[in-house]
């Protein structure tokens, strides 16, 4: 049995959606950046046990930033968000919150991950670890991820599948 979920990333301009996408679906990483225009969408299809396979549509939208802002009606019909902040910009990860906010808003309550990307260059981080367990204490799944290294990506998109399942 095959089953479709949507997938929507979303957050900061320039925090590593498309190559998180990149790593995940493709196992690749360019050093080359790509601004996203609009959504780009890419698929894959993963087994959760011998007879129960989910094909994963995933949404990756163009960065939230001073001049434009995510267009909530991109993620209707989404079954689970991905939440993605820049470990070396504070910043992105407020944007991230709010944006989970003003996607519950609209959409309702789905699950979603939170993913500090480019754990490569922890020793540029600049997200407090207490705001990162604060987090993680109110129930929200929290991933150092890494596109660059591949750090946590598989385990991060592994992790919101299940959810969107139900399982555990």
């Amino acid at each position: 049995m095959v089953i479709k979920k949507k997938i929507c990333l979303v957050g900061a301009f320039a925090v590593g959606k498309t190559s998180l996408i990149h790593r995940y679906v493709h196992s690749i990483f360019s050093e080359k950046y790509h601004t996203t225009v609009g959504v780009k969408i890419d698929k894959k299809t993963i087994w959760i046990d011998d007879r129960l396979s989910v094909e994963l549509i995933i949404w990756d939208l163009y960065g939230e930033d001073d001049f434009q802002t995510v267009r909530m009606s991109y993620l209707r019909g989404a079954s689970g968000c991905f939440y993605v902040a820049d470990g070396t910009r504070k910043q992105t990860l407020q944007v991230a919150l709010d944006l989970q906010q003003r996607a519950q808003e609209s959409i309702g309550r789905v699950p979603f991950v939170v993913a500090f990307n480019k754990h490569d260059l922890v020793d540029q981080w600049e997200i407090d670890p207490v705001r990162e367990h604060q987090l993680m204490q109110e129930g929200i799944p929290v991933f150092r991820t890494s596109a660059r290294s591949g750090v946590a990506v598989e385990e991060a998109f592994s992790r919101l599948t299940h959810m969107m399942l139900g399982k555990p």
